[in-house]
């Protein structure tokens, strides 16, 4: 054995690793994950979420990637939930609702039709209302964990008729998607039917229908509904889905402390600039509609109470049918209560 060799003999192959350790610094681990949304590219909501996933990146020096896919990219738009659970995606943000069909809890705190005239609202009852530890405890049962709820964006009512009372809607032809939403419009005197979205501008057009619950009034400005339905509702009164942003549970727990901890504050961090991104474009929206002669017709509190009290019943009926659900119903009704936005 040459002398070269033997000079390092007694250090041993503990004491050489030491060395190096002490060389080099330590690489913190990286981790790399795949959401899928339930948004399109090229939607203003899709945009943010791809951007708030670059702040990520940047935030966590680069341990921390996340790419957000538009929706139908893996799988379909309404198996997000059982792919995550699976650990085909890693994460989603998709609406609560789309697990109704394995328990009616989710469909009422997904989207509590009538009771949130605001995203701000929305997000003070996930806060400090118990939301967010409600759904967390629900879908730990499926092997998710909800690292927080943002609002969808708060929808304009399109409608070719004014309205401007719960009153005004009754006989009013209007498209809504199928359960709670069709439920309680049907409870207030109005003839709710079930369109795909593709359908709603020509049914309009052609006068099929006087009204859609359809999308923010940015999405109907950009569609051209306000032309042809020139008496749109806005702010909205009826509905306003939570997008939740969830991880594979296993995944989320293979975590470090810090990488959780920044995820969780980004995604409350997204709830707020989400909500004045999609203002400040229905903001721009509404006065290009003004100016091309719509009139906006914003409902009075007193009328959004009214709706509220009606929509409740149909809560009450949904809450009846499961535990979780009348917990849900409980939870949203005493937040409601408490802050004066109920009777």
């Amino acid at each position: 054995m040459s002398t070269r060799f033997q000079a390092f003999t007694p250090l041993g192959p503990a004491i050489v690793a030491a060395a190096f350790a002490g060389a080099f610094p330590a690489v913190a681990q990286e981790f790399s994950f795949k959401f899928q949304s339930s948004d399109p590219a090229g939607n203003p909501t899709f945009m943010v979420e791809q951007e708030w996933a670059k702040g990520i990146e940047e935030a966590s020096g680069g341990r921390l990637k996340i790419e957000v896919l538009p929706v139908d990219s893996v799988v379909a738009y309404n198996e997000t939930h059982d792919s995550v659970a699976a650990g085909i995606l890693d994460g989603h943000m998709t609406s609560v609702e789309y697990m109704a069909g394995k328990d009616p809890a989710f469909g009422l705190i997904g989207n509590t039709v009538g009771a949130w005239s605001s995203p701000d609202e929305m997000i003070g009852y996930m806060k400090n209302g118990g939301g967010t530890d409600l759904i967390r405890e629900m879908l730990g049962e499926y092997g998710l964990y909800f690292i927080g709820g943002v609002p969808g964006g708060l929808e304009a009512f399109v409608s070719r008729v004014p309205i401007d009372t719960v009153e005004d809607l009754r006989g009013v032809k209007l498209r809504a998607p199928e359960g709670l939403v069709q439920e309680v419009f049907a409870a207030a005197g109005a003839s709710p039917v079930n369109l795909p979205s593709s359908e709603v501008y020509t049914s309009l057009d052609k006068h099929v229908i006087d009204a859609a619950d359809y999308s923010t009034f940015a999405a109907n400005q950009a569609g051209g509904l306000n032309k042809i339905a020139p008496n749109p509702i806005y702010p909205g009164f009826h509905s306003m889905p939570l997008v939740e942003v969830s991880m594979n549970q296993a995944k989320w727990d293979g975590l470090p402390d810090d990488l959780k901890t920044l995820l969780t504050t980004e995604v409350e961090d997204l709830a707020v600039s989400l909500n004045e991104t999609l203002r400040e474009k229905d903001k721009a929206a509404v006065a290009e509609a003004i100016a091309e002669g719509v009139t906006i017709h914003d409902w009075s509190p007193e009328e959004r109470k009214k709706f509220r009290a009606i929509a409740q019943s149909k809560w009450k009926d949904v809450a009846a049918r499961s535990p979780n659900a009348q917990r849900v119903y409980d939870s949203v009704t005493a937040y409601l209560t408490a802050q004066g936005l109920l009777e």
